[in-house]
C-alpha cells in the first residue's frame, strides 16, 4: 500500500476474492474439503487486503474533523450485507435438504466471483486521488499537531486503539457467530433457520444504529458518542447473561444497537495524528481484527463447558478492555489534543489529480529506506 498506492491494493484484494470464490465452485463440485479450505483462505486474503485500504482510505480523505462521520457512513452501507447475509441464508441452506443446499451455495459464489471480478476491472480503468505520506504530513502540519519520526508502534495512541479495536472486533464477532446458539439455547421451540432470521433482525438494529450515529457525530464529538455508546453495550449485555427468554433476546438486541458505531469510531479516533505514518498505522488497527478470530474460539470452549448465556462473559471481558481507550480519548489530555486538532486540509479531494507522481517519489524514497535500515524504523 505504501509503494503502490490504495488503487493497486484495491484491484489485488477484489481479485483473491473474486478467483477464491470461483475456484470454490469446482472444489465443492469435487467434494473436496481440503480445496475448498483453501479457496476459504484465498477470499479471507482478499477481504483482508480490502478491509486493511478501504477503511483507512476513507477515513483519510477530507478533512480530518469529519474521519469518523465518514467511516461510519460507508460502515453503515456495508452493513446492508451484514442484514441480507443471514436472512438469505435461512432460506438458501436451513430451509432445504442438503443436496439442494449444495447447489445453492454454488450459485452464491458464482454471484460473489462475478461481482468482485466486476469491481477490480472497474477499479482498474477508473482514475481514484491517491494519498501520499506527503499528503498526511501537511495534513499534520495543518492541523499543528506532532509529526515525528518514530516508528508507528512507538506512538502510544496507535498501539491502544490497535489493542482497542483487537477487544472490540473479538466481542463484535464473538456476539455474531454465537447469536444462533444463543437463541437456541435460551428460546423454547426457536428452529437454526429462525434464529437466524433473528440474527437479521439484529443485523437491521445495527445498521439502523450506525445510520442513527451519522447525525449525533455532527452534534457531538465522534469520541464522546463512542464512549457513550461503548459503556452502554458494557451496561446491556449483563442481563443478556443473565435473563432467559424473551427479556436477555432483547437486551442482546439492544447490545448490537450500541455496538454499531464502535468500529469506525476507533479506527477514526486511532490514525489522528499519524501523519507520515498514516498508511502503516492503519495497517496495524485493521490488524486489531485478528480478535474476532480468536475469540470466538474462546466463547465457545466457555459456551461447552458451562452454555450460551454463561459464555457471554468473554466479550463482556473484551469490551471493558475497549472500553479502556474510550476513556482514554475522552478524559487523557495527550489523546484528546491530537484527535480534537482538527484540521480544513482536503487530502485527495480532487479525483483528476491521482497523484501519480507522488507515489513513484514515495516509492524509490520506501526502496532507499530498506536497503539502509532495518524493516520497522524509518
Amino acid at each position: 500500500m505504501r509503494c503502490l498506492g490504495y488503487r493497486a491494493v484495491f484491484i489485488w484484494g477484489l481479485f483473491l476474492y473474486g478467483a477464491g470464490a470461483l475456484v470454490a465452485i469446482p472444489a465443492i463440485k469435487l467434494h473436496s474439503f481440503e480445496a475448498f479450505c483453501v479457496c476459504v483462505f484465498t477470499m479471507g486474503s482478499g477481504l483482508g487486503a480490502i478491509e486493511t485500504a478501504a477503511s483507512p482510505y476513507v477515513t483519510a480523505c477530507g478533512p480530518t474533523k469529519f474521519a469518523e462521520i465518514r467511516i461510519t457512513t460507508s460502515q453503515a452501507l456495508s452493513g446492508i450485507g451484514s442484514v441480507m447475509a443471514p436472512l438469505l441464508g435461512s432460506y438458501i441452506f436451513f430451509d432445504c435438504d442438503d443436496y439442494a443446499a449444495h447447489r445453492n451455495v454454488q450459485w452464491v459464489h458464482l454471484a460473489i466471483g462475478a461481482c468482485a471480478l466486476t469491481l477490480a476491472m472497474i477499479f482498474l480503468f477508473v482514475r481514484i486521488p491517491e494519498i501520499t505520506d506527503t499528503d498526511m504530513i501537511y495534513q499534520v502540519a495543518e492541523a499543528h499537531t506532532v509529526d515525528n519520526d518514530l516508528c508507528s508502534v512507538k506512538k502510544f495512541n496507535l498501539i491502544h486503539a490497535t489493542f482497542a479495536q483487537f477487544c472490540f472486533t473479538g466481542a463484535q464477532i464473538t456476539l455474531t457467530s454465537h447469536f444462533i446458539d444463543y437463541v437456541t439455547e435460551t428460546q423454547d421451540g426457536f428452529t437454526t433457520a429462525q434464529a437466524s432470521r433473528l440474527l437479521a433482525g439484529a443485523q437491521g438494529v445495527y445498521l439502523a444504529s450506525r445510520l442513527a450515529g451519522i447525525p449525533l457525530m455532527h452534534l457531538f464529538k465522534p469520541r464522546t458518542v463512542f464512549g457513550v455508546y461503548l459503556t452502554l453495550c458494557i451496561v446491556f449485555i449483563v442481563p443478556a447473561m443473565t435473563r432467559q427468554e424473551k427479556g436477555g433476546l432483547a437486551f442482546l438486541y439492544v447490545t448490537f444497537f450500541f455496538a454499531s458505531v464502535c468500529f469506525p469510531s476507533i479506527l477514526g479516533l486511532g490514525m489522528r495524528g499519524l501523519g507520515r505514518d498514516t498508511k502503516r498505522g492503519s495497517g496495524w488497527i485493521i490488524a486489531g481484527i485478528l480478535g474476532g478470530a480468536i475469540a470466538p474460539l474462546v466463547t465457545s470452549h466457555v459456551g461447552d463447558m458451562f452454555s450460551s448465556p454463561v459464555s457471554m462473559v468473554v466479550p463482556l471481558s473484551l469490551l471493558f478492555g475497549a472500553l479502556s481507550y474510550a476513556i482514554a480519548v475522552n478524559f487523557v489530555p495527550r489523546y484528546k489534543n491530537i484527535i480534537d486538532a482538527y484540521t480544513p486540509a482536503n487530502v485527495a479531494s480532487d479525483p483528476t489529480n491521482d497523484s501519480a507522481e507522488d507515489v513513484r517519489s514515495q516509492r524509490a524514497r520506501t526502496e532507499k529506506q530498506r536497503s539502509s535500515s532495518w524493516p520497522f524504523r524509518r
